[in-house]
Order: structure tokens, then C-alpha cells, then sequence
């Protein structure tokens, strides 16, 4: 398999894996009137299908580990079985994290959903592998938490859906998927950690099967029992969808999600990085999307001069933050 060897390397997949993570999300902006139970099929199909191929390209040729299939053959079944509920953690996370948007909109959602699985899952991976500088670290994910906070109240004070009013579901979801987003990187932690361990890019073809298991029983019954107080959806209308959306939600969707996610594992299992920086530089895909919103989407157009002063605001706790993660690798090796 390829693994980077150099530090520059680590943090160009790291980049693109915090792009991948932030624009995913523009496919079901592209498919307008699809529900996202729907679209959230063919998302976990296009990331299952995308780490097969990483894995019998990038995971089988080089010369930093085993190849693809001779690794999935001789790990063990604690770190196979860590990637798995890894990805079915996340499955259930994400999903309930979508509701939680639709329920109590996106400036209660994201500061309390997003915000506490970077605290859990920065905490527990650095717990897990105590790798790089802690100060600028820790630093780093304080400032992105500030982004994260001050985009959301930019949003309410734009008047965009975060005006609802919040219920006690609402914010129950929040929390419950917030926590479940912050559990699923130690679990991949775990796999990459554990004895006769799996390489990243098994790590990502396992993680995918466990989203893709666990989607058919969760996707299923939230379709039957919608938590957001929306009309059930029959499973028939899957296929009765445009080809077009079928195609975004495969490439746009999952495709695209699949290769920032694979990267992420990459940058996480070398020596150069480790998961806590990892996850905290993946998770600065929030800012990610808000560039989406604000510069295609329009989402603040017409904002008041306060407005788009939070949003300055917003850009440079974002940066600074993401300097101070992806500098604490580098002066803990000085």
C-alpha cells in the first residue's frame, strides 16, 4: 500500500480530506424536492463502492505494508471488528445528525451536534494515541469550535432556519448524534491500533460495510418513521427516481465523501500525524460547506453590515485554527 512519508504529503491528503467533507453535502443541494432518506442510499452505495477501488489501487500497490487483500486476511478480528462499529456509529450519528438540522435548524445542530463530537473525538483519539503538540492542538480545536459558533449565530442573525424554535427532540437528536459523531474516529483509532491491525485502506473498506449494513435497518425505519414530523417514505421510490439524482448522489454524494474519508484514515495511521489531528484538521469541514453556502449557494446574500462582520470573523478563527493543528505536528518534532 502507499502510505506519505513526509509530513507535506500527510497534510495535502489531510486537506483534501477536510475539501471532501465539506462539499459533499452540495449533492442533495443539486437534487432540490429529494428527500434525504432517499438520497442517502445511493450516498452510502457511492462510499462503499469508492474504498473498494482506493483499496485495490492506492491499498495495493507501494511498499509501506501489506497489499490490500493479503492485509484484510491477516488482521485480527478486534481491529476488523472496531472498523466495522466504527462505521456503524457513524451511520446511525449522521443520519440522526440530518434530523437534528431538520428539526431544530442548523444554528442549534451544528454548534451542539458538530461542536461536541470535536471535543469527544479530538479528546479520546489524542487519549488513544497521544501524538503532536497538545497546546496548539487543543488550541486549534478551541478556535474551530469559535467558527463553528460564530457561523450558526451569523445564520440565526440572517434569519435562516436556526430561527425555529428548538424543541426538546430537537435537542435531544443534537446531542445524541453529537456524541455518536465524536465516538467513531476513536473506534477507527482502535482498528488501526489493535493488535495485527488493519491498514487504512482496509480500515476504510470495513468502515463502509458497517455504514452500509447497519443503513439498510436505520435508513429504513427512519424512511417508516420519520423523527422530523415528515410523511413516511416508501422504499419504492428509490427506484423511481431520476437517473440524474441517482448519479450526484453516487458521485457528488458518497464518491466524494468516501475519498476524504479513506485519506483521513491514511494521514491518521502514519507516524507523522496521528488521529486526534487527523479528525480535528477533517473536522474544519464545516467551514468547508459555509464557504459553499456563502460563495455558490447565496445563503447570505443581502446580509446586514453585522452580519458580515461575524462572517470575517467566522473566516479568521477558521484559518488560525486550522494553523495551529496543522502546526503541532511540526513543532512537536523540532
Amino acid at each position: 500500500m502507499w502510505i506519505p512519508t513526509e509530513y507535506s504529503q500527510a497534510f495535502v491528503m489531510l486537506l483534501c480530506s477536510m475539501l471532501c467533507w465539506g462539499s459533499w453535502a452540495n449533492a442533495p443541494k443539486l437534487m432540490q424536492g429529494c428527500r434525504f432518506e432517499l438520497f442517502y442510499w445511493d450516498y452510502v452505495f457511492g462510499t462503499t463502492v469508492i474504498s473498494i477501488v482506493l483499496a485495490f489501487t492506492l491499498g495495493t500497490f507501494g511498499s509501506a505494508g501489506p497489499a490490500f487483500l493479503e492485509d484484510l486476511r491477516s488482521a485480527s478480528a478486534s481491529s476488523i471488528g472496531y472498523a466495522f462499529a466504527g462505521g456503524v456509529v457513524f451511520n446511525i450519528a449522521n443520519i440522526l445528525l440530518t434530523a437534528a438540522i431538520e428539526v431544530a435548524g442548523l444554528a442549534v445542530a451544528f454548534p451542539v451536534g458538530v461542536g461536541l463530537s470535536i471535543i469527544i473525538g479530538v479528546v479520546l483519539n489524542y487519549l488513544i494515541t497521544p501524538k503532536n503538540d497538545p497546546l496548539l492542538l487543543f488550541g486549534g480545536v478551541v478556535l474551530l469550535l469559535g467558527a463553528i459558533v460564530t457561523d450558526a449565530l451569523a445564520f440565526r442573525a440572517h434569519g435562516g432556519a436556526g430561527t425555529r424554535k428548538t424543541t426538546s427532540t430537537g435537542l435531544l437528536l443534537c446531542v445524541v448524534s453529537g456524541v455518536g459523531l465524536g465516538l467513531f474516529y476513536p473506534l477507527v483509532a482502535k482498528s488501526i491500533a489493535a493488535p495485527r491491525h488493519l491498514g487504512p485502506y482496509s480500515v476504510g473498506v470495513v468502515f463502509m460495510l458497517g455504514m452500509l449494513v447497519s443503513n439498510l435497518f436505520v435508513n429504513t425505519f427512519v424512511m417508516l418513521k420519520p423523527v422530523t414530523g415528515q410523511p413516511p417514505l416508501p422504499l419504492s421510490l428509490y427506484f423511481k427516481m431520476p437517473a440524474r439524482w441517482h448519479i450526484l448522489g453516487l458521485v457528488i454524494g458518497g464518491a466524494v465523501w468516501g475519498v476524504g474519508t479513506v485519506l483521513n484514515f491514511v494521514g491518521s495511521s502514519t507516524t507523522l500525524v496521528g488521529p486526534a489531528t487527523s479528525f480535528a484538521l477533517g473536522d474544519g469541514a464545516t467551514m468547508v460547506s459555509a464557504i459553499w453556502g456563502i460563495a455558490v449557494w447565496g445563503e447570505f446574500r443581502g446580509a446586514a453590515p453585522r452580519v458580515r462582520r461575524m462572517l470575517v470573523w467566522m473566516f479568521v478563527l477558521f484559518l488560525c485554527g486550522l494553523g495551529s493543528i496543522a502546526l503541532s505536528p511540526v513543532l512537536t518534532t523540532l
